[in-house]
């Protein structure tokens, strides 16, 4: 049987980190940041046309510690990887194996004509495998400018390799401040080396 080839489509990465990378603690943000989680929502959910969707991939603890209120989400699907699982739960689409099966899901047939952007939400390990998949361009991290207790944290990653882009489209540029914390919004864009 040929093998159909696949589509390739962008692989980002979001998060919001503090000081030293931290990302959660005990299964939740150390952070109260209202328009922060609006920004990353509005983020993920953003499609080029009607009728297409993005692929949220989540590795299962982090799935099982996302906001009640986070879902139905527009535009988007979600896959969660676990090894454990037998099928999906509540409110996710698919169940994938491991990071590049979901991959392959969204690029190849029935998805690949569906999926416009592959968004990844962590954890750690998901993370790591996403920053060393070929097709991952963009990394969206809002740097909270304090430091907080955590246990996760996001993986460290080549500044030479992505950089930070001065200014990006759909995303504020200045620094911000919600319930005393102030935040900066910040996109580190693959230098390819090929002069892209």
């Amino acid at each position: 049987m040929e093998k159909s080839k696949a589509q390739r489509k962008p692989v980002r990465l979001i998060a919001a980190i503090c000081k030293d990378r931290g990302m959660g603690k005990d299964g939740k943000l150390p952070w109260n940041l209202p328009s922060e989680f609006q920004y990353y929502m509005n983020t993920v959910s953003t499609v080029s046309r009607p009728g297409r969707m993005n692929l949220m991939i989540w590795g299962r603890l982090c799935w099982n510690s996302h906001p009640d209120n986070m879902f139905p989400l527009p535009n988007v699907l979600h896959a969660v990887l676990s090894t454990t699982l037998d099928t999906p739960p509540d409110h996710a689409h698919f169940l994938c194996q491991d990071f590049e099966s979901a991959v392959r899901l969204a690029a190849e047939p029935p998805l690949s004509d569906l999926i416009e952007t592959i968004w990844v939400v962590g954890g750690t390990r998901v993370y790591e495998d996403a920053l060393k998949h070929p097709w991952c361009d963009l990394l969206y991290l809002t740097d909270v400018m304090a430091s907080f207790d955590c246990d996760v944290y996001f993986p460290e990653f080549d500044k030479d390799v992505f950089k930070v882009q001065e200014r990006f489209p759909g995303v504020p540029s200045e620094i911000q401040e919600e319930n005393g914390i102030k935040y900066k919004c910040q996109v580190f864009k693959k230098e390819t080396g090929d002069g892209v």
